[in-house]
């Protein structure tokens, strides 16, 4: 199933109540050591446009700014953080695919709807 060309859903009802700034802040750091690494965000791309595992050699084409060392250093944070699964086949030459676990999956549909509102909220009116 791709969901390349879909439209996430937007988010209607506004229930805000508050949250504790103390935990925001510790989660936010979280979140942006995760996140804001140079390349992180871009990989996480070609992995959100298809449901089937994504090769190295396929992030290394798509990522043409983001050198080598970069790219396995992302992958490997990602890895274990646990937003994607790493497979390695006993082949030669040797191959290995990434996938989304289930947190992953929700962490792209989070910075889709992110993306989603900056765009409505970025329009000049």
């Amino acid at each position: 199933m791709e969901t390349k060309g879909k439209s996430l859903p937007m988010y209607q009802e506004n229930h805000f109540t508050g949250y504790d700034a103390n935990d925001l802040i510790s989660q936010t750091n979280k979140l942006r050591n995760l996140l804001t690494k140079r390349g992180t965000l871009e990989i996480l791309i070609p992995l959100c446009c298809t449901t089937k595992p994504v090769r190295y050699k396929q992030f290394r084409q798509a990522l043409k700014g983001i050198s080598s060392k970069t790219l396995a250093s992302r992958l490997k944070d990602l890895e274990k953080s646990g937003v994607l699964e790493r497979h390695a086949f006993n082949e030669i030459p040797p191959r290995v695919e990434y996938t989304l676990t289930k947190k992953g999956q929700e962490l792209i549909t989070s910075t889709v709807n992110l993306l989603q509102w900056m765009k409505k909220w970025s329009k000049s009116k």
